[in-house]
């Protein structure tokens, strides 16, 4: 892609301070402004947590951009829209809400620690949710780069759905991946949840056994670049990714210490 990358969509689980400062938050805050000071254009997304103090962080619905529904399992559920600013990283944070699936206060277990039974609906919502925002921006990312297993089925829908929509028909997928992948299954019908338009069964075959892993798994077939942003990420998952021939970045501890970690991305994303 060399020189032509001018736009990065950044698809986030977590962006501090939002959250709770992690491995993934820090990227998902530092790695935007970074990429933004390196003069490209970018655009952040995250769900809107029901954790997330609004009047504290200045969120605010943009009605512009609210008011799609989005059908999951034969049910309508409206997609709003909200924003915030950074202000010291002059960025603004896109977040998906919805009240039925991000009200609650947790994030993604209850607080006994069980995993909640509509997280693959959460994931496919929040996937949803942040392609057709963008669509409603009218702005055509170059890369799009996800971060977090609930932003793992992002690369299939822009591949398999979006693909001949304008906005997005020059976009290449990085996936970040990390050690956050659920310990805990998805509902046992996930793969027919997460097929809506031109999806085969085909398309989702891995998600039979829905678990974390293959979600993963699902996310860096319809990628196009990998990068390792964990020492941690699961072994199994790893060499999949090394099967698959992919361009794969590989984990540098002292790079994400010291910052440096975002030139190395932002080389990855013009090598594409």
């Amino acid at each position: 892609m060399g020189d032509s990358v001018k736009k990065v969509l950044f698809v986030n689980s977590e962006i501090y301070p939002y959250l709770p400062q992690s491995p993934i938050a820090d990227i998902g805050r530092y790695l935007p402004q970074g990429i933004q000071e390196r003069k490209k254009e970018i655009r952040s997304f995250m769900p809107r947590y029901g954790c997330i103090n609004e009047r504290k962080n200045q969120l605010h619905e943009v009605i512009r951009l609210s008011g799609m529904n989005i059908i999951i399992n034969d049910v309508d559920r409206p997609l709003v829209i909200k924003v915030a600013s950074i202000s010291s990283a002059r960025i603004q944070v896109y977040f998906i809400d919805n009240e039925d699936y991000f009200k609650r206060k947790q994030i993604y277990c209850d607080d006994n620690g069980t995993f909640f039974a509509d997280n693959a609906e959460r994931a496919i919502f929040f996937a949803r949710g942040v392609l057709e925002t963008a669509k409603k921006l009218r702005w055509a990312p170059d890369i799009i780069h996800c971060h977090g297993w609930i932003s793992h089925l992002v690369p299939l829908y822009l591949k398999k759905i979006y693909r001949d929509d304008p906005i997005f028909s020059d976009s290449k997928v990085v996936l970040s991946l990390y050690d956050d992948t659920p310990s805990a299954p998805f509902s046992a019908d996930m793969a027919s949840l997460v097929r809506f338009g031109g999806i085969k069964e085909a398309d989702t075959a891995l998600l039979d056994q829905p678990d974390g892993i293959n979600l993963a798994k699902i996310a860096a077939l319809y990628s196009d670049g990998i990068i390792l942003g964990s020492p941690a990420v699961e072994e199994e998952i790893v060499r999949y990714c090394r099967d698959l021939s992919l361009p794969v970045l590989p984990y540098h501890a002292e790079a994400l210490e010291n910052g440096s970690y975002i030139d190395e991305y932002n080389s990855f994303y013009d090598q594409l």
